[in-house]
């Protein structure tokens, strides 16, 4: 019987409860580990874009959309910059979700996220589903390959664009050398993920802390992300009470970094930092601490 597409979903992760896991413990009895994800992205003004805030003229899709591609560019001329003032005015390093392709186009700032020293993650080679793209295991290869070339070292994770697989996709990543990702948003803890090529990690990532869903899709006011990331962290605080947890921050520069929202995400940030109990890490320092928490032959 032929398989049918999806089929290796569920298969790759079986069922299994929190409360009947292996018992982890965060680096001083803490409760949650916060991870932060700065997306950077190459949307090509020679097509659709991947999303918009403009609707076409008289419903009509034109090429160029140099509005909606503009909305995008400015996240990287000035929105980009205040994500990394905030952050190193807290001493915090994001995770660096970034296109293969962005490392050159916008040179300056993946230099100014190496130089403070990001965890460089692939998202794809440039921004465009996994089912859209022709070859993936040359888009995975030459992404992995322009990360390493500009920091030194191939990246770990990979968040693939608008966290889209084909059934192929993770097997693909794990046979290219990738540790983790951050596709599967269904834990607040790490997971391993079976591939033909062995184990991948799961790392907890977001569609509820995360700007696109909060500001592009559902178009909340500019202060939501500090009001669900508040709530978000009060109950992962009060569950991580009993066995740790990890919460995701997920945000681009296009969206977050505008004038009307980047002081509610500083808001957010403060609001976790005056808790005691917490760790901030990048996606591949969870990943390294999960490795230490459950070894290989107890997952």
């Amino acid at each position: 019987m032929a398989r049918e597409t999806g089929d290796s979903v569920r298969g790759r992760a079986p069922y299994l409860p929190i409360h009947k896991r292996p018992k982890l413990t965060l680096p001083g009895n803490a409760r949650v580990a916060v991870w932060t994800i700065v997306n950077v992205e190459n949307w090509s003004p020679a097509g659709a874009m991947p999303r918009t805030v403009l609707p076409p003229p008289m419903g009509v899709p034109l090429l160029p959309d140099v509005p909606n591609w503009a909305w995008h560019e400015y996240g990287m001329r000035v929105g980009f910059w205040r994500f990394l003032e905030t952050l190193t005015a807290r001493k915090l390093k994001a995770t660096f979700a970034v296109n293969g392709t962005a490392c050159e186009l916008y040179r300056e700032a993946c230099q100014a996220a190496h130089e403070a020293g990001w965890d460089f993650m692939g998202h794809g080679w440039v921004q465009k589903p996994m089912h859209k793209v022709e070859d993936q295991k040359s888009a995975i290869a030459d992404t992995i390959r322009a990360i390493r070339e500009f920091t030194g070292k191939p990246p770990r994770g990979w968040e693939s664009p608008g966290l889209t697989e084909t059934d192929e996709t993770l097997d693909l990543l794990a046979e290219a050398g990738i540790e983790y990702v951050a596709d599967w948003v269904m834990d607040e803890q790490p997971l391993p993920l079976k591939t033909r090529a062995g184990e991948i990690v799961s790392v907890p990532y977001t569609v509820e802390i995360n700007d696109v869903v909060i500001s592009a899709v559902q178009q909340q006011p500019s202060d939501e992300i500090f009001r669900r990331g508040r709530d978000q962290f009060d109950r992962l605080y009060l569950d991580g009470k009993t066995a740790p947890r990890v919460m995701a921050i997920s945000i681009h520069p296009y969206l977050t970094g505008v004038p009307h929202r980047i002081k509610y995400l500083e808001m957010l940030y403060d609001y976790i930092l005056g808790h005691e109990g917490v760790v901030m890490w990048t996606g591949a320092e969870i990943l390294d601490w999960y490795r230490t928490q459950v070894p290989q032959d107890r997952r």
